[in-house]
């Protein structure tokens, strides 16, 4: 009975003493110098690191976190990009994924919006192989975003708040230049908060 007793007590212990943990960081300046340990909670078994980069105002923002599911890939929309990092160990995400966009250039085209058109042409960089078309309505006009993804996010991708539809496609050009664009920013936030926080 005592040799029952004990080894329970020393199967709780050990399986108590060992949990997942990740390096948790939210930085604005583009450093996660302050990470600190996070032990996860109960289903979050990946680790993630994520950098997004937007053009204007030169916002550099590094996120680190538990997740109970994650890609490798990054997304280039011209104004805004993002990179994620992925991984299934203890403490593996200690280094901040790449800037988007620090790959060199694959040869891929696809076709991205600013506020006026959606007709300029941005060159994809690693592993960008796909084009990504995102859409919704705002006050009744057509909201559009382009640009490149890469096909892990588009094979993952999930029902996005405030998102009318997202389609990946393959092939140079293959997002077509016709759309329009208005409140482009807001479609850019909500697509890279979806990235960012499933």
């Amino acid at each position: 009975m005592d040799l029952q007793i004990s080894l329970f007590l020393l199967f709780v212990l050990f399986t108590a003493g060992h949990s997942f943990s990740c390096y948790e960081c939210v930085s604005m300046t583009g450093s996660c110098s302050d990470q600190k340990v996070k032990t996860c909670p109960s289903g979050f078994s990946k680790c993630t690191s994520l950098t997004t980069v937007t053009q204007v105002g030169g916002i550099n923002q590094k996120l680190k976190d538990c997740t109970p599911d994650c890609v490798n890939g990054s997304m280039n929309l011209g104004i805004v990009g993002t990179s994620s990092v992925c991984c299934n160990t203890d403490l593996c995400n200690v280094k901040d994924a790449p800037d988007p966009g620090s790959n060199s250039p694959n040869g891929m085209k696809c076709y991205s919006c600013d506020e006026k058109t959606c007709s300029n042409i941005l060159s994809c960089s690693g592993s960008e192989d796909r084009c990504i078309t995102a859409t919704e309505s705002i006050e009744g006009q057509s909201v559009v975003v382009k640009g490149c993804v890469s096909k892990a996010l588009c094979d993952t991708r999930r029902s996005v708040r405030d998102v009318r539809s997202i389609s990946c496609c393959e092939g140079n050009l293959c997002n077509s230049a016709n759309g329009v664009s208005q409140s482009f920013l807001f479609l850019c936030c909500s697509l890279l908060s979806f990235i960012l926080l499933h």
